[in-house]
């Protein structure tokens, strides 16, 4: 879980909501199911959907960035 929520606030830092929206709202939804299964106590689900948002987080961190570098040439 903390992997996914620091995975998902890099995203939000590199400013993903704008510049790549669909991975972002992707890892957002993931994070809060595993924040929501988490609570739950239904800890495979939690992980499962953890891992699920920071790879969407990484991914849209990633584009973020090479989109914000691309516009600055």
């Amino acid at each position: 879980m903390s992997l996914a929520s620091a995975a998902f606030l890099a995203a939000r830092k590199a400013k993903a909501q704008t510049l790549a929206p669909g991975l972002f709202r992707k890892a957002e939804f993931y994070y809060l199911k595993a924040k929501a299964s988490y609570k739950k106590k239904f800890f495979n689900k939690a992980k499962q959907y953890a891992v699920l948002s920071k790879k969407f987080a990484e991914e849209a961190e990633f584009v973020a960035i090479r989109k914000a570098t691309l516009e600055n040439l």
